[in-house]
């Protein structure tokens, strides 16, 4: 696919579609040396509408092919958003010498005088998700009461030997379990009473991770994405819990009391993982649609509306005081796509402050690692009275980033803003780094190694390519500071 980079706001090295709309990732799962990427797709306009499952193949998370729409509207409804697995035993009996890739969605049916009806169905492919044919026997999950039932995310539970299913339930999730994907039974609901309810609950996620590495240490991890509502000045945002999966019941962990945010800016939702990633990788990887429901509609746009996060790879890690945290990486595959800009060691906020000022960027990485309890703060895309300010509030111990100077903001009253997270201490060392990606239309910052993270999107002019850093304390040195410039090659100019 060759798409264009004429376009101001369409990121160098972020998915997004070739044009029109797009909005939640869906059916993530790795196959035959590929990771498939669907997602939630418009193809005739650039607000939602007719959903239809667009689909992107990649090798390595970073070059990304679109290839054709893989599922489109039916007498069963539009296809919302759900999640695709390999059928590795062919329990579904839809493949015969090899295993196949089955999609668990969402028919989303609109009728007349009476609320939408939704129902879980399946697809399946023979020719690694080229092509799909959906099962005869569509639905396969109704529910007579539940208005908002969607979002499936189904895997293979291996100490039951049979498929689970966590479905979004209104203001709860609910947990099914199959032994073939086609019959399905409840097992157990969870949410009320605990969590965010300040939105419709969308796009669950259960997982295992090893806290640490530790394989003696498990911990299940459930994502549950929150829509938007006028009440929640912050809009549609994701939460995380931890706590205890034996295939039937979630037993969430004493943390998951309070209310815990996967990334604490504004534009990272409905994200999810991929599913059958191989066991010799390991990794949890996991990506979001780079949008806010308060605002997604108006945000500016020309040949498209929608671009994914960069794909991350998720941790759970043990503080000082034993909690649990959830942190992010990006994924190491990035680091094939740097062109090294600047490398600067041990240097004086001066000699920093000189060397970035040379430099006119619009895609780029900036790593630098600083002493604890310094506040720093760097004004990214910056050109006139435009910037984006990335710091760190030592006196508040936390993360921030303003894009209340950060470009277009009219297109919607709440768009401009600070986002803070707190960098928890006991994450914290003698020193701190800061991870910043910065594209055409977008800033992603991971500090404290990731425990702290925030997602926004800007719109500032194409001019706007400056640099520079400011800190309370002239006498700053800072341990090291690398600027790589970043661009993937899918994207080519017409």
């Amino acid at each position: 696919m060759t798409t264009s980079i004429k376009e101001t706001y369409r990121g160098l090295y972020h998915f997004s579609p070739k044009e029109k709309w797009m909005n939640d990732p869906n059916g993530m799962v790795y196959y035959k040396g590929e990771y498939h990427l669907f997602f939630q797709y418009h193809p005739y306009e650039m607000t939602m509408g007719l959903m239809h499952w667009g689909h992107a193949v990649s090798k390595d998370l970073v070059v990304w092919e679109e290839l054709d729409i893989a599922l489109a509207p039916d007498e069963n409804g539009m296809i919302f958003s759900g999640s695709a697995v390999v059928d590795w035993n062919n329990t579904t009996g839809f493949f015969e010498n090899e295993p196949g890739l089955v999609a668990i969605f969402t028919h989303h049916l609109e009728q007349k005088g009476s609320h939408p009806v939704q129902t879980q169905s399946l697809a399946y492919s023979k020719d690694n998700g080229r092509t799909w044919a959906k099962y005869e026997g569509n639905p396969v999950l109704k529910h007579d009461t539940f208005i908002d039932f969607r979002d499936p995310k189904v895997f293979w539970h291996k100490q039951t030997q049979r498929w689970v299913m966590i479905l979004a339930c209104g203001q709860t999730v609910c947990l099914y379990h199959s032994p073939d994907l086609k019959s399905w039974t409840f097992g157990s609901e969870f949410g009320t009473g605990i969590g965010f309810h300040g939105g419709v609950w969308e796009c669950p996620d259960l997982f295992p991770l090893n806290v640490d590495g530790d394989p003696s240490k498990e911990k299940w991890v459930m994502l549950v994405s929150v829509g938007d509502s006028q009440d929640y000045v912050e809009g549609s945002r994701t939460q995380y819990f931890t706590g205890d999966f034996d295939g039937l019941t979630f037993i969430p962990d004493v943390d998951s009391k309070e209310i815990r945010w996967l990334d604490y800016g504004r534009d990272n939702y409905a994200g999810v993982s991929w599913s059958d990633i191989p066991a010799e990788d390991g990794r949890r990887l996991f990506i979001g649609w780079m949008s806010n429901w308060k605002y997604a509609n108006r945000t500016p746009a020309e040949e498209f509306r929608g671009a994914m996060t960069i794909p991350r790879e998720i941790e759970l890690q043990s503080g000082k005081d034993g909690s649990v945290t959830l942190v992010q990486k990006p994924v190491r595959e990035l680091e094939n796509n740097r062109v090294p800009v600047l490398e600067l060691t041990n240097v004086s906020l001066q000699e920093a402050e000189k060397a970035l000022s040379t430099l006119r960027l619009e895609s780029y990485e900036l790593k630098t690692v600083l002493a604890s309890g310094t506040s720093i703060a760097f004004k990214v895309r910056k050109g006139g009275r435009v910037e984006t300010v990335v710091g760190v509030d030592a006196d508040r111990g936390e993360l921030y980033v303003d894009r209340t100077k950060s470009g277009l903001q009219d297109f919607h009253e709440q768009f401009s803003g600070i986002q803070t997270a707190k960098l928890q201490t006991q994450f914290q060392g003698e020193m701190i780094d800061l991870h910043i990606f910065v594209d055409r239309s977008s800033v992603e910052v991971f500090a404290n190694h990731g425990q702290a993270v925030i997602t926004d999107l800007i719109f500032p002019d194409g001019d706007s390519m400056g640099i520079s850093l400011a800190t309370d304390n002239e006498r700053l040195l800072l341990a090291s500071m690398s600027v790589y410039s970043l661009t993937t090659s899918d994207k080519v100019l017409e």
